[in-house]
């Protein structure tokens, strides 16, 4: 595979993963930026309440261009936050500044579900089994 193959790859993956949460949602492709936005929030909360371990062990599945938006901003000295579900939701819903039809859960369950494609089944139980049971409960 050449550089270029590389890269229209990662791009592809990451356009899939943002369509199928604009098509989750009834997004028409316009509203790009907003997936962008749900991606991201979902994905700093998660990051930043898995342990430095963890959060690197899923970001290693992630396609290229994902993960390096998963890795923006992140602060391994500071984590994991101790945050339980009420907590995680809040979170997402402050950094996600749109009019959100189906509450957060709903968000979190249909941007994670659209990430899921690229983990496996193994890490998706560790991360599971690493978090409190009441956080655990929402991820698909």
């Amino acid at each position: 595979m050449t550089n270029t193959d590389v890269f229209a790859t990662t791009i592809e993956k990451t356009n899939r993963i943002l369509k199928e949460i604009e098509e989750a949602y009834g997004w028409p492709p316009e509203r790009r930026q907003q997936s962008y936005h749900a991606l991201t929030a979902v994905m700093h909360a998660l990051r930043d309440r898995l342990t430095v371990e963890e959060a690197s062990d899923l970001a290693a599945q992630l396609p290229a261009l994902v993960r390096g938006l998963y890795y923006e901003g992140w602060k391994p000295a500071k984590v994991p936050v101790k945050m339980h579900r009420e907590e995680f939701l809040g979170r997402i819903r402050q950094d996600f500044p749109y009019a959100l039809e189906g509450g957060v859960e709903l968000l979190v369950r249909r941007t994670l579900a659209a990430l899921r494609h690229y983990v496996t089944d193994g890490e998706w139980e560790d991360i599971r089994s690493g978090i409190p049971k009441d956080l655990a409960g929402i991820l698909p």
